[in-house]
């Protein structure tokens, strides 16, 4: 009985990729219910109330979170790289905070700077997967490199920041073609913000970005530079 409680271990990687998933199926039915209910406009009594616009930025999110948890399924099929259990769970709590708290149960207004602590988290994220490209290909051979640990960091942190402005653009396009607000160039009772107030937050997203790749940028230069090994505990630690 004790060896096979010992041999016993959790999946977390897959236990905490379905029950995201879940929970981003189940909130993609009730939104679509919501989005047929809900006022065009702001009602008087309820001025508080969510109308058909908000709806359609949540239907839009859960439809993409959907599909970006397929994603990393998808790259490691086509290009044949492992990528790390602690990455692809770092991921997926991401899209649950993103998606589900920060749209569906409105965290974003709910809970001070909850966009700027995840845009922290995914700029030190992405930093991180920056490293772990470089780390993986020289591990598989595929492509030896013998990079300076500067240009390493330099790297991880050009290419957390690209990803983060890759996502602002895709958030300004999406709020022109759609007339959402994910930009939050308007208050939640729909007044315009104006003049500085309306780039505020695409610029603190930005800037929150850098400071999150800057730190994993540091911590992965300092791994690198003296041997610590810090990376590879982190990052390539054998899935569960």
């Amino acid at each position: 009985m004790v060896s096979a409680i010992r041999r016993f271990k959790i999946n977390w990687r897959n236990l905490v990729f379905w029950a995201v998933f879940l929970t981003l199926a189940f909130s993609l039915v009730f939104v679509l219910i919501m989005l047929i209910r809900a006022p065009d406009e702001p009602e008087a009594v309820f001025p508080e109330a969510r109308t058909k616009s908000d709806y359609g930025l949540m239907l839009l999110q859960c439809l993409l979170g959907l599909a970006a948890m397929f994603l990393p399924a998808l790259l490691e099929h086509r290009i044949k790289v492992v990528i790390p259990s602690r990455m692809l769970i770092a991921y997926v709590l991401f899209l649950y905070g993103a998606i589900y708290l920060g749209e569906v149960r409105n965290f974003y207004h709910r809970i001070p700077h909850w966009d700027n602590i995840l845009h922290m988290f995914s700029g030190g994220m992405l930093g991180a997967l920056g490293y772990s490209v470089v780390i993986i290909l020289n591990k598989t051979g595929k492509a030896p490199m013998n990079l300076s640990p500067f240009f390493v960091a330099l790297f991880s942190f050009c290419f957390a920041v690209t990803m983060g402005v890759m996502w602002e653009i895709y958030e300004f396009t999406f709020d022109g073609l759609l007339g959402l607000n994910m930009q939050k160039f308007l208050l939640e009772d729909g007044t315009p913000l104006i003049g500085r107030e309306a780039v505020t937050d695409t610029m603190y997203d930005l800037i929150v970005d850098c400071i999150g790749a800057l730190i994993m940028s540091v911590f992965g230069y300092i791994s690198l530079k003296h041997e610590k090994g810090w990376l590879d505990r982190l990052l390539l630690r054998k899935r569960a």
